[in-house]
């Protein structure tokens, strides 16, 4: 035998090359896949970048957008560099919104998952349609004119007999005019509040008052109002869901706000305007 070298026996070799050979452990968020003068890029990053690539760069071939991250990302790192950790005003600032916004955006994520488990959405549905009613829905037509001057004219016409269809195709600016202002069948919350607030005072054949809104004028008469029944709860989730997830996430910051020590000090001779004076960051 030489001396420091050992030798091993046939069987003892044999029993060596039967042992585990350890698992290498998979690819993970912080597996480190480049490092620009001692800083570390990681999948973990990539995978973030790519998150926020445009759909049309999403599509390409997989092995494409890993060369071209994992390339741009040695690029900035390197760039980021030769500052040697001299960061801008302005760069910390919009670092600094930007953690803010992430941050909050995941307690609200957290707050609307938390609200919309399966038992909420159901007892939501139970509590909007438990009697079997899917609520009111409306048939109207309206008469559209740009003053309320024009809408007086129109419902003074209609008081003394006019007919609704016929005033509609001639004076409404509507694109609903040339069909006598008929809107058809809608639900609530299908119209501009103040519309849908006029029409749930009428009976059926009854004229409103000319009302407001950002469109112009309105003169509306209620065709006919009808009762539906409830929707099947599938049809309803994500609705349901919506409403229950801004609930939540209204009641949370009212929450969080209300119970913050929120100071607001007065600034003298502060004009709203300066938010336009980027150089006043970048200086």
């Amino acid at each position: 035998m030489r001396k420091g070298i050992t030798f091993l026996s046939g069987v003892a070799m044999s029993a060596l090359l039967m042992l585990p050979v350890p698992a290498t452990a998979a690819p993970h968020a912080n597996t480190v896949v480049a490092v620009v003068n001692g800083e570390e890029i990681t999948i973990g990053h990539m995978i973030l970048s790519r998150a926020t690539l445009p759909a049309q760069y999403q599509q390409l071939p997989a092995d494409v957008l890993y060369n071209a991250i994992l390339d741009q990302l040695i690029q900035q790192t390197a760039l980021k560099q030769a500052l040697h950790g001299e960061v801008p005003h302005y760069i910390e600032l919009s670092l600094e919104n930007e953690s803010r916004s992430l941050l909050a955006a995941e307690v609200i994520e957290t707050v609307m998952r938390k609200a919309t488990t399966e038992e909420d959405l159901l007892a939501a549905y139970d509590a909007e349609y438990s009697d079997g009613d899917g609520g009111d829905e409306f048939n109207a037509s309206h008469i559209l004119v740009e003053t309320e001057e024009e809408a007086q004219i129109v419902k003074l016409e209609l008081d003394a007999g006019a007919n609704f269809a016929t005033l509609a195709q001639e004076k409404s600016t509507g694109p609903s005019g040339p069909s006598g202002g008929e809107l058809g069948w809608f639900g609530k919350g299908r119209m501009v509040p103040e519309f849908e607030e006029a029409v749930l005072k009428l009976k059926s054949g009854e004229v409103s008052d000319p009302i407001q809104t950002q469109f112009g004028w309105h003169v509306i008469i209620l065709n006919e109002r009808r009762k539906t029944s409830a929707p099947e709860f599938e049809a309803v989730r994500e609705e349901l869901a919506t409403k229950l997830q801004n609930e939540a996430v209204e009641a949370r910051v009212n929450e969080l706000t209300t119970s913050a020590e929120i100071e607001r000090p007065e600034v003298e001779d502060l004009d709203p305007a300066i938010l336009q004076n980027l150089d006043l960051v970048r200086n």
